[in-house]
């Protein structure tokens, strides 16, 4: 099962030999044998190799199973083993509030990260897959197996540079179907979402600039490439500088939840409680 999670984790049969220290030849025949076990393909031969839906569900099983040993082996050694957690989060959390996290995850002998950076709308899909033990979603309905709680909510503000603003205007109205526009990547469709309310007709032809870095993400609006939709938590300074404006005052609340696996584990407790904590003192509560 480790080599079934190195191979999905690195990406290919010759990436995890060189991870596992064997070789790839070695990697294909434990595949091989995992799946004659099985009794069905596990592990699409593809780039990158990716798990089929059977591989999912044994993957899934495999880093539950391995994050219960890796503590089960700390306390019977009397040392803490370096445990990866892993979490799927949305560019805009970890450029923000998922900060402290990091803090406080540093001071932990116990444990490492590993972050996989996806859209909050998205970001169930690996928790799902085995391929994250905890998500930031969007998604209030418990994933099977899981857990759920309320973080609060995201604010976001659509925003552009001054020089930007006032090319669309024309006559005191922005127009909202020509001009260009900025998202994260393209499972990115909270702008869309907002367009839809600002216009009669959407767009079916507009010019989108993809900039997949939340810190880009700004800079590409403050130099005039697009408008955006930034949260509450990033504007600020670029708004009170007077490089960026409000385009008008509407606001689009985006709700987040953080789901994880019902595990007794004390680490993913643990980090449940930092990840519910940092949240709680940065977003803005949902209304009862």
């Amino acid at each position: 099962m480790a080599t079934l999670l190195a191979v999905l984790d690195q990406g290919s049969f010759e990436a995890a030999a060189d991870h596992l220290g064997i070789t790839p030849s070695a990697v294909s025949q434990r595949i091989k044998a995992l799946e004659k076990e099985a009794g069905r393909v596990l592990v699409r031969r593809s780039t990158p190799a990716t798990a089929t839906e059977a591989g999912e569900v044994l993957a899934q099983t495999a880093r539950r199973m391995a994050l219960l040993q890796a503590e089960t082996d700390a306390m019977m050694h009397g040392r803490l083993a370096r445990v990866p957690l892993s979490v799927a989060i949305n560019a805009d959390s970890l450029a923000t509030w998922f900060r402290p996290v990091l803090a406080e995850v540093a001071r932990w002998d116990s444990a490492s990260l590993r972050l996989r950076v996806e859209d909050e709308s998205q970001s169930l899909h690996l928790l799902r897959s085995g391929d994250c033990l905890g998500a930031v979603t969007r998604e209030s309905k418990a994933v099977s197996g899981c857990e759920v709680h309320p973080l609060g909510e995201m604010h976001y503000f659509s925003v552009a540079s001054p020089e930007f603003r006032d090319r669309f205007t024309h006559d005191g109205m922005l127009d909202w179907a020509a001009m260009p526009a900025l998202r994260y990547g393209p499972n990115d469709k909270l702008q869309d979402e907002d367009l839809i309310g600002r216009v009669e007709e959407f767009p079916r032809h507009r010019r989108i600039s993809q900039i997949p870095s939340s810190e880009g993400f700004l800079e590409a609006a403050r130099v005039g490439l697009g408008w955006a939709l930034v949260s509450h938590l990033q504007a600020r300074p670029a708004l009170d500088s007077g490089d960026l404006v409000l385009l008008d005052d509407r606001v689009s609340r985006v709700p987040l939840y953080w789901q994880h696996w019902r595990l007794e584990s004390p680490l993913l407790q643990r980090l449940s409680q930092a990840v519910i904590s940092a949240a709680r003192e940065a977003l803005v509560s949902s209304p009862a």
